[in-house]
This record gives C-alpha cells, sequence and structure tokens, in this order.
C-alpha cells in the first residue's frame, strides 16, 4: 500500500494534517516524502494513506510532485528552500 506515488496525510510533527508523496521506499518501515512539506524520510505509522495516486519519476524533484498535489487540490502552502544569509560588510 506504501508504494512510490500514493498521496499521504502526515498524522503526527509540525506538518500533521497537511499532503505529501511517497517518493521513495528506504525499508520496510520508512519512505521519503515530498509534497506539501519538507522532503525527509518518513516513518510509515506517522502516515495516513489516501485513495490518491500521481505517477512520478522515482527521486522527483519539490516542484514536480508540488504541482501534481494542487492539480489535485490537496496544496496548501509551497515549502521554499532558504537562502543562505549574506555575511555583513565590513
Amino acid at each position: 500500500m506504501m508504494e512510490p506515488g500514493r498521496v499521504c496525510r502526515k498524522l503526527t510533527g509540525r506538518e500533521a494534517g497537511r499532503y505529501c508523496v511517497i517518493v521513495d521506499a528506504t525499508d520496510p518501515r520508512f519512505v521519503v516524502i515530498e509534497g506539501d512539506v519538507k522532503r525527509r524520510r518518513c516513518n510509515i505509522s506517522h502516515l495516513e494513506p489516501t485513495k490518491h495516486t500521481i505517477k512520478v519519476a522515482a527521486k522527483a524533484d519539490h516542484n514536480t510532485v508540488y504541482a501534481k498535489l494542487v492539480e489535485l487540490g490537496l496544496a496548501t502552502r509551497k515549502v521554499e528552500k532558504k537562502k543562505p544569509a549574506e555575511k555583513p560588510k565590513k
């Protein structure tokens, strides 16, 4: 049931309630998720699978996965990467 492309909802943590897509299955208990959350390794007991699946390439990037979630109407916000801070000028 926890195969790549499965849309899930996070149940725990600061991203609880947000939707994600399984991008890679690392071992029987952990998967790599991406989407309305930051890309990370996640325990499958912290995910609730939905009836939706999407076609994603192996190790798909954030923009591709997020666009598919927007098409389904499940995305609420886009996760932006932080820009490195500028060093003060002397």
